[in-house]
């Protein structure tokens, strides 16, 4: 039998979603036919930012934002998954991770509106209820015990990564590398039996440099940092990243927190949160709940340092590895 006739086909597929775009790169056998596998993939990232997008007025969880106080609101599943699993995190991470922060994301300008000083004000000084306290479950059904406003932003990507890689298994793929923009999810192994290489980013607005390389296989990691999206307020630039004790952007936070998990919504989730909680904080909680997490932290200077929980994230000069990449 020839060479080419068993030589496995690098496949790198990719389309939008949630503002970005996501990503899958495998290799196949000859004669497959990806064009039925991309449009699964695509269907797949549509449903959970038809879900979960707060850009979108008519999404369901827009839907639920609108409706009053005290109205039983029936839930698709997926949505409902997300939303349990984000109360969870909030609960455990002392509300350093809250899914209620709808309306200081609006009004400081990271939705689809401009920034609203009233907005902005307003949002400063509503006394916040934790999410679990301001929703009621029953099954797939939820209502809102008291004005909320729901943002899915910090977690809905990792979600969507995580439904990637369940869509790639569902067509038989067990070997992969999936992400939406800095979210990515390795399964099983490249075709030279080794782990996945991902690069963690160095915190530089200006260029994508990497920072560290770490070895993925069958986990996903996550990224939240404060050099990729945020607004300017008399000359200091404010990180997208809200702090739910002030209804406000964090002031003061590592450049980035990136966090190694079991799925990639966890990861997406438990990223925000260290964020919040900084890396000693954030570094002391992450050892109790055996997270692997890494700190990048600037000094006076600039300069950035490394914090790292758990397994070891080494440095490496290289290029960025991404799903259309390595």
């Amino acid at each position: 039998m020839s060479k080419m006739s068993t030589e496995r086909a690098r496949i790198a597929l990719n389309g939008p979603t949630m503002g970005t775009r996501w990503s899958a790169l495998f290799f196949a056998g000859p004669g497959l036919d990806p064009a039925p596998i991309r449009t699964a993939l695509q269907a797949t990232v549509d449903e959970v930012d038809g879900q979960m997008s707060t850009w979108k007025p008519d999404s369901d969880l827009m839907r639920l934002n609108a409706a009053p106080v005290g109205e039983w609101i029936a839930l698709p599943a997926r949505l409902a998954e997300v939303l349990r699993l984000g109360i969870k995190i909030g609960r455990i991470s002392g509300g350093a991770f809250d899914i209620g922060m709808g309306d200081a994301v609006t009004a400081w300008g990271f939705g689809p509106k401009a920034a609203a000083p009233e907005g902005i004000r307003t949002a400063m000084k509503t006394p916040r209820r934790p999410a679990d306290q301001a929703l009621e479950f029953e099954g797939d059904r939820i209502c809102k015990v008291a004005p909320i406003a729901l943002d899915l932003n910090g977690i809905a990507k990792g979600y969507g990564v995580d439904r990637l890689a369940e869509t790639l298994r569902d067509h038989g793929i067990a070997d992969a590398l999936v992400g939406i923009d800095g979210e990515m999810r390795a399964m099983g192994l490249r075709p030279d039996g080794e782990a996945w290489s991902i690069a963690v980013e160095a915190p530089d607005a200006e260029r994508r440099t990497p920072h560290s390389i770490l070895a993925l296989q069958d986990a996903a990691v996550a990224t939240s940092g404060d050099y990729r999206h945020w607004v300017e307020v008399q000359g200091r630039r404010l990180s997208h990243t809200m702090d739910p004790r002030r209804g406000a952007p964090l002031i003061a936070s590592p450049a980035s927190v990136t966090v190694m998990a079991r799925t990639c919504a966890e990861a997406d989730a438990w990223a925000t949160a260290l964020m919040v909680l900084g890396p000693d904080k954030g570094a002391e909680l992450a050892r109790k709940q055996r997270l692997d997490a890494l700190f990048l932290v600037r000094n006076d200077i600039g300069n950035v340092r490394g914090v790292g929980v758990g397994r070891l994230f080494y440095e490496q000069p290289t290029a960025i590895a991404s799903a259309e990449g390595k």
